[in-house]
């Protein structure tokens, strides 16, 4: 009678299998490119100059937002406020903020040139006065 060879289990495969250092290294070597891939795109990781930058956006635009208010604030001190208002609905939108600029409420104390993405954030609040 003949013997039946019996098919090995996936464990029994496992425990049986002695890779060489060459498979073991390249392995190794590919985890870590697949890593990086994922992480990279899909996790969310950054290089330093891109975390540089994109803190430098955030600042700028945390200042540009603390500093909009103090533009309305300049233009409620106007005393022609409300008809400069009136003219400032009335033109277009991409005139807006230069004529924030031009009445000085996007100048701000201590600085000698209107600031542009103040004027254009401040013309955002004026436009919700009524």
């Amino acid at each position: 009678m003949e013997a039946t060879k019996r098919k090995l289990s996936l464990g029994e495969r496992w425990s049986a299998t002695r890779p060489t250092k060459t498979v073991v290294f390249w392995s190794w070597v590919a985890s870590i490119v697949v890593t990086m891939i994922i992480g990279f795109t899909w996790g969310g990781w950054v290089t330093g100059g891109t975390a540089r930058s994109m803190a430098a956006t955030t600042g700028e635009e945390a200042v540009v937002k603390r500093l909009a208010p103090m533009c309305v604030v300049q233009f409620k001190h106007d005393q022609r406020k409300d008809q400069k208002l009136k003219g400032l609905k009335e033109i277009g939108t991409y005139e807006k903020a230069d004529y924030v600029k031009k009445q000085g409420w996007a100048t701000m104390p201590g600085e000698p040139e209107p600031d542009a993405k103040v004027a254009d954030e401040c013309v955002k609040l004026l436009m919700l006065i009524s």
